[in-house]
């Protein structure tokens, strides 16, 4: 069993194997033409499968010669002919387990016919659980059939798949060739489970909001357009969730989340994906610090459940970042001045600052008002040194129109971001639910652009939001920081990619 062509094929009036021994798909199809000239099904609509690979496995009970009988089925990635016997072992969603086929246990006829199977064909097989004698847990078939023929072959063995262009665009082929993809990617369902559970667990409703919206708010983002053909006018895929969370606070559902696709018109990189995957989540009678101890608690019982508690987590770059315990809190302002050594930079001047920025080696756009050019310090110069879980709070009120003012301090904001391994994962707010300060921030946001103010939800802030904390939190982000992963690509198992005729005119950004 292998790619290479056999000798000869029997269905009449086609091309000799020898003719097309240098493509292998052609192969391929002429062996799926032989099976069909004698009637064969090589799709089968389905098969009865008892048992995973997992599963079959934890049935063998030790000192036993022979275990239960199993069904099973997968995908062959490993083949061992021993002339009148072979082992393979095939691919299912929990793993891999080895199946030994005799010809005397199958049949003349049908030990033939398996000898004529190809790496990635996909099959099944009814037999007893048995140990060999180098301890591996083998199904002893004593039937199989082919369940799905596979007409192109996989990635070389010993190499797998290591173009990162064709891991992406044939994400396929990555998971069954890559246990550490198709682990991350396992590990990522189970995520996203925990994050369910937990806020199912403290009385919070998933709700699903549009993703087609008429006004792009709940971000300073640029938005993807579309046409809507029934309403004749443009549309918006959402940039935020957080909008209609909020009405549907102002509609007395005091404890809602939801986890979404969102889309940001904006660069790709390793840590940004134009369509990617956040949580938003919004409780009544809460500010940022109930947030606070709600993300803490959240990626906590992650660890206890998704990572079967696990708290350190390794670092691609080295070192490990430290997830149990309590997590330092900081404010913006202290972070800036220490990283400036500057006690009194919040009261220089603008042309101060920037001079202060080429100093310290930092570039900055020259047109940037003040605030922009301190937040440039703040994510060249401190973000990419928070490694360990950091609340940052009180951020300058400028960046957000959408949370609090702090009491005592209306420079800053009732807010924290909470910042691992050099990037923000989870921003949280006390929710702004005054409908004329709101109104007030909105119009400073859009300027002269005023239709782009959602008038709709300041109507709904109108007839009354209760207080509530609110928050964000990139699960795609999430899952780099827990997986280990080195690129965002790495966590969404079908990225954004340019089309494939276009594939060698690549965008620096993109690089």
């Amino acid at each position: 069993m292998s790619d290479q062509a056999p000798d000869q094929l029997k269905a009449p009036a086609t091309p000799s194997v020898s003719d097309v021994s240098n493509d292998l798909r052609a192969v391929r199809l002429l062996r799926l033409q032989e099976l069909r000239a004698q009637g064969q099904d090589p799709f089968l609509n389905n098969w009865t499968q008892s048992h995973t690979s997992k599963q079959a496995i934890a049935m063998w009970v030790e000192g036993e010669e022979l275990g239960p009988e199993v069904s099973v089925a997968g995908r062959i990635i490993v083949s061992r002919d021993m002339g009148k016997s072979s082992f393979i072992k095939i691919l299912d969603r929990d793993g891999i387990i080895q199946i030994y086929v005799k010809k005397d246990a199958v049949g003349d006829e049908a030990y033939a016919a398996f000898k004529k199977l190809d790496l990635g064909d996909i099959i099944g097989a009814v037999g007893p659980i048995f140990k060999t004698k180098t301890g591996e847990i083998t199904v002893r078939a004593r039937e199989y059939r082919l369940v799905s023929k596979a007409l192109r072959p996989l990635p070389e063995k010993w190499h797998g798949l290591t173009d990162s262009e064709q891991i992406y665009r044939q994400r396929y082929l990555d998971l069954i060739v890559n246990q550490e993809s198709r682990e991350r990617f396992q590990m990522r369902s189970r995520i996203i489970q925990a994050i369910r559970e937990y806020l199912w667990s403290r009385e919070f409703v998933e709700v699903e909001g549009p993703v087609l919206q008429g006004i792009a708010g709940g971000a300073a983002a640029r938005p993807f357009i579309t046409h809507f053909n029934a309403l004749s006018c443009d549309f918006y895929l959402r940039i935020a969730l957080e909008l209609h969370l909020k009405r549907m606070l102002v509609g007395s559902f005091d404890r809602v989340f939801e986890i979404g696709r969102v889309f940001r018109n904006e660069g790709l990189s390793r840590r940004h994906n134009p369509e990617f995957t956040m949580l938003e989540v919004y409780q009544a009678y809460s500010d940022y610090r109930g947030m606070m101890m709600l993300i803490h608690d959240l990626v906590q019982y992650i660890c206890r459940t998704a990572l079967g508690g696990k708290t350190s987590i390794p670092r691609p770059e080295g070192g490990e970042i430290e997830l149990a315990g309590k997590w330092r809190e900081v404010k913006y302002k202290d972070l800036v001045i220490e990283a400036t050594g500057d006690a009194n930079w919040f009261t220089r001047s603008r042309e101060e600052k920037l001079a202060a920025c080429a100093k310290l080696g930092i570039e900055v756009n020259p047109t940037h008002p003040d605030f922009a050019i301190t937040q440039d310090v703040f994510e060249k110069l401190i973000e990419p040194k928070l490694i360990q879980p950091t609340f940052v709070t009180h951020i300058p009120r400028e960046l957000c129109p959408l949370a609090k003012l702090t009491p005592g301090d209306s420079t800053t904001l009732d807010v924290f971001e909470l910042c691992i391994n050099g990037q923000e994962i989870a921003p949280a707010y006390s929710e702004q639910n005054d409908p004329q300060v709101q109104r007030e921030q909105f119009e400073k946001q859009v300027g002269d652009d005023i239709q782009k103010m959602d008038e709709d939800f300041l109507t709904a802030l109108e007839h009354g939001m209760p207080p509530a904390g609110g928050m964000g939190v990139g699960i795609d982000r999430l899952v780099i920081l827990l997986t280990g992963a080195s690129n965002i690509r790495d966590t969404i198992l079908f990225p954004s990619l340019r089309p494939e005729e276009n594939v060698k005119v690549k965008s620096p950004k993109e690089e």
